[in-house]
């Protein structure tokens, strides 16, 4: 059995309004590995939402699905490219040239897309 990628859903929300919010629910039925990672703590579900401090202790990331804007991703480019991931989704109104450059220079492939339509079309 293939085991399901680990995924981290960077500026999760506990919100059932956001975008973010429908996505975790959507990827955590789908049976994915989630850390959910925001500056405010709460639940989607079953699953806790880990403040921003502890992305330095997240490792063996395969996909980092983006919910900030450019500017408040700033803070997590070290983050991030620690992290390896193998690509890094960039939701609608989160595309962010910045750090896509800084992912190509370190082989992580870069997708912009909305998360739940890569997962509904087959390519999560």
């Amino acid at each position: 059995m293939k085991t399901k990628e680990t995924i981290v859903v960077l500026g999760a929300s506990n919100n059932p309004a956001r975008t973010s919010y429908m996505a975790t629910r959507f990827l955590d039925n789908k049976g994915f590995n989630l850390v959910a990672v925001s500056n405010k703590k709460g639940n989607i579900g079953n699953l806790i939402i880990q403040d921003d401090s502890t992305l330095a202790d997240i490792h063996h990331v395969d996909t980092i699905t983006v919910f900030l804007n450019a500017e408040r991703q700033k803070k997590y480019y070290n983050s991030i490219v620690s992290m390896h991931p193998k690509r890094i989704i960039f939701n609608p109104g989160t595309e962010n040239p910045e750090l896509a450059n800084l992912a190509h220079k370190h082989n992580i492939k870069v997708v912009s897309g909305c998360t739940i339509a890569l997962l509904t079309s087959g390519v999560l």
